[in-house]
């Protein structure tokens, strides 16, 4: 894996250089953008005194994407990008306002609800193709490990509070093992990368696109982020600060389902999706292109089978003492797209 790959992009720094994106529907710059309509911008007069934060989890592609399809510039309202690290940041960003919106796997909401409130899950990005996990545990190619069992006293990195840590416990106890037979060794992505690559653990618990690299450079999946394992889906989080404002709430459901409209583009051009990730990102355009391969999703509403998925896996956080508080995922679920909305079938 190279070290672009594994880079820490600081969070408050992105935060206070954030692009901001204006409707523009008639600029010559984005004439030509696959998703720029041209109109729409006078539908919603009172959105115009609104800027949205988006925040993205590692560099989904979100911001460049929006740039080559033009879906925000006839947007009523503006809308500005801040990524971050991992999730859980994330997530406390929501919660104190500091974004209006966000992508992050499937544990942050839990662990911060087990913190703070502030915030609802209001989406699903959801796994297209059942056999393609959005996060993996891997080895390293020459590891003597072979399966999940073999890592009974070994060292396994994970970003603690992430859906890595959550595939870690679900993992290890789908084969009778606890946190304790193991040696959770806590890492952020970047730190991880490095000692998954000296040598310094045995294995690593890890998402897309760190995931993707490593096994197209011989890296070994030994548990993939699959059922009956694991959920495949991560989640959009917004801030109850946009959510319960009725005028704001509308217009921040206008942004995401905007999203769904660019990620299905992106779907469909894969080749230009990669594009944009190794720009946003600085990987090479052959990593992020494994990157785009390796998770194909869209985006949904959040069902009750989602809630069923996320209570379990917070009640497993809860017995393996890794929150100290139960959740009750009910408290922070509220949808905010159309009924039977699937950006797989927008336009």
């Amino acid at each position: 894996m190279s070290r672009q790959s594994i880079r820490v992009i600081g969070a408050a720094v992105l935060l206070t250089a954030a692009t901001v994106l204006a409707a523009c529907g008639s600029s010559s710059k984005t004439s030509d953008a696959p998703l720029s309509s041209g109109s729409g911008a006078g539908d919603h007069p009172e959105w115009s005194q609104y800027t949205f934060t988006i925040g993205d989890n590692g560099g989904d592609g979100n911001e460049e994407l929006s740039k080559i399809t033009g879906v925000f510039d006839d947007a009523p309202y503006k809308v500005k990008f801040a990524r971050f690290d991992y999730g859980p940041p994330l997530v406390q960003a929501a919660a104190t306002g500091d974004i209006d919106l966000g992508s992050v796997g499937d544990v942050p909401p839990i662990t911060g609800a087990a913190k703070q409130f502030g915030f609802k899950i209001v989406a699903v990005q959801r796994g297209a193709d059942p056999t393609k996990a959005a996060e993996n545990i891997i080895v390293p190619k020459d590891s003597p490990i072979q399966t999940l069992a073999d890592l009974k006293g070994k060292r396994l990195a994970v970003p603690q509070g992430s859906s890595a840590h959550g595939l870690a416990l679900l993992a290890l106890k789908s084969v009778g093992l606890s946190p304790k037979d193991v040696e959770l060794v806590y890492l952020s992505p970047a730190a991880g990368g490095t000692a998954f690559n000296t040598g310094k653990v045995d294995a690593w618990s890890i998402w897309n696109p760190q995931s993707a690299i490593a096994v197209k450079d011989g890296a070994r999946i030994i548990a993939k982020g699959l059922p009956p394992i694991d959920q495949v889906n991560n989640y959009y989080v917004a801030s109850e600060k946009s959510l319960n404002d009725p005028t704001r709430r509308a217009a921040l459901a206008d942004v995401l389902t905007r999203i769904g409209r660019e990620f299905n583009w992106a779907q469909q051009n894969p080749d230009q999706y990669a594009k944009a990730i190794a720009k946003e990102t600085g990987v090479s355009l052959e990593d992020a292109r494994a990157t785009v391969d390796s998770y194909p999703f869209k985006i949904t509403q959040f069902l009750p089978e989602d809630l069923k998925a996320e209570q379990a896996l917070s009640d497993a956080f809860f017995e393996a003492g890794e929150i100290t508080t139960k959740v009750d995922v009910n408290t922070i679920a509220d949808n905010l797209l159309p009924d039977g909305f699937d950006s797989s079938k927008a336009p």
